[in-house]
């Protein structure tokens, strides 16, 4: 029986491929940007054997190709500086598909858990800052985006569900607030189409997003998440589904924000996070494109998990793990939203302000605008002289400051490791901690817990804020 049901499955196989028309990759299509000058990719499928000739828009010259035994077939093109809207040609004999209004451009890939995914319009009481004024400012005829639909899968797939979307009113109110607001900054520096496609899934571990042959150079315990009952917990699942249909595009960078569902691994963060990265670049086989990335965000409610996982520094201790990746990861950085956390809501409203640094981080290193400030001001190395804890910078620009708003988030601890609360004071290109129930400090901690409670923050003199940081490891 088995036997007969194999044939059975074999012969529709192949009466399908036999039959199977022009079909093309789901992530291409009407209104799509194209990366600019580079090659890129045309797929699809086809009958096996059958021949297609494409014909673009910006060039004279018809590219001819074959599809393979299996229905496959790809074509690489050459795409000229930004511009269009073009239309290519996909024909063999009668059939034919026309993709219209297509752009050259840039192309962005955003991926990560719900603060990525968050809309413009924001979730159920949770709202997104000045939304309607995003929107009514929306219709922008050299911005494209693309959302691909949530899909699990244990297998890799070939195909997605979404279409490319020209940037209006409507579309935008729908689509990522952090990808969106970050295209449309960079659009606008740039003077060219930009196109921006987001892929991602609320409450998702990074397990999820990478495929199975890079989870299984972890331990054991990493690869079984597998097992695990919910589909965006589950290792590989994310990738199969919504980055493997994807592996043939040709694109600029990656901006990803994700990391609240991994607060309990924190550990094994910045290597997981790393082989992540290693696996999309070596998938995608562009090179080691920008990956740009979201340090979470203070908020109080971390403890909600349970048993050994309910600690007092969730958040602290899995931005420290983000913070550290980012000398792991060639070509990345790091964006810090140390000041802008709800202390009740696990999902900001402030995203333009995440935008714009990410966007700092695209301009200043990935298109070589100079003069633009990306980086943090991040902890160096701590002094003791008598009761001053004397703390260095690195990426220090031209200084620090409090915005003159009094920052009560600093902790000094002494040889009893018991941290009390302290004063801080900017001198020169350092800080002097102190506080009065300790006479001689071991450690410092700065914004370390899951929502510090302060009335200011650091930042470095271009308004970007130092991040949390610990000078123990207690």
């Amino acid at each position: 029986m088995k036997i007969k049901s194999l044939i059975l499955i074999s012969f529709l196989l192949c009466f399908q491929l036999l039959n199977a028309q022009i079909r093309i990759a789901s992530v291409l299509g009407d209104n799509m940007v194209l990366q600019r000058n580079a090659m890129v990719n045309l797929w699809g499928t086809a009958r096996p054997g059958q021949k297609l000739a494409i014909k673009i828009g910006w060039a004279k010259v018809k590219l001819q190709t074959k599809a393979a035994q299996n229905g496959k077939w790809l074509v690489k093109v050459k795409t000229p500086a930004a511009g269009g809207p073009y239309a290519i040609t996909i024909s063999s004999g009668n059939e034919k598909i026309t993709l219209n209004n297509v752009l050259i451009g840039e192309v962005w890939i955003c991926s990560g858990q719900s603060n990525m995914q968050m809309p413009i319009e924001g979730f159920r009481n949770m709202p997104v800052n000045h939304a309607n004024d995003y929107i009514a400012d929306a219709n922008n005829d050299q911005i494209r985006l693309f959302t691909v639909s949530r899909a699990a899968s244990s297998e890799p797939l070939d195909t997605c569900a979404g279409s490319w979307s020209v940037a209006t009113t409507e579309s935008v109110k729908k689509f990522s607030a952090i990808g969106y607001l970050f295209t449309k900054l960079l659009q606008h520096q740039l003077h060219i189409p930009v196109g921006i496609i987001s892929t991602d899934w609320g409450g998702s571990r990074i397990e999820a997003w990478m495929d199975y042959e890079t989870i299984t150079q972890f331990p054991d315990d990493y690869a079984q998440t597998k097992l695990l009952k919910e589909p965006n917990h589950r290792a590989s699942n994310l990738y199969n589904g919504m980055i493997a249909p994807l592996v043939n595009l040709v694109f600029k960078g990656v901006i990803w924000y994700q990391g609240e569902d991994n607060i309990n691994n924190y550990q094994d963060y910045p290597q997981l996070m790393t082989g992540m990265v290693g696996n999309w670049r070596k998938v995608f086989n562009i090179g080691e494109f920008p990956f740009y990335y979201v340090q979470i965000a203070p908020f109080a409610k971390y403890p909600y998990l349970k048993g050994m996982y309910a600690k007092k520094y969730n958040s602290a201790l899995q931005r420290d793990a983000q913070l550290k990746a980012m000398d792991m990861i060639p070509n990345s950085g790091m964006v810090c939203t140390l000041d802008i956390g709800d202390k009740y809501v696990i999902h900001p409203p402030e995203k333009y302000i995440v935008a714009k640094r990410l966007s700092w981080w695209a301009l200043s290193q990935t298109y070589g605008y100079s003069g633009i400030e990306c980086k943090s001001t991040v902890f160096d190395k701590m002094e003791v002289k008598d009761t001053l804890a004397i703390l260095s910078f690195k990426n220090l620009g031209i200084g620090l400051t409090t915005y003159n708003k009094r920052v009560d988030c600093f902790e000094v601890a002494g040889t009893d490791k018991v941290f009390h609360p302290a004063r801080m004071a900017i001198d020169k290109n350092h800080v002097n901690v102190w506080s009065p129930d300790v006479k001689r400090p071991v450690a410092v901690r700065y914004g370390f817990s899951d929502f510090p409670v302060t009335d200011g923050y650091l930042y470095n003199d271009f308004g970007l804020p130092v991040p949390s940081f610990r000078t123990d490891n207690w």
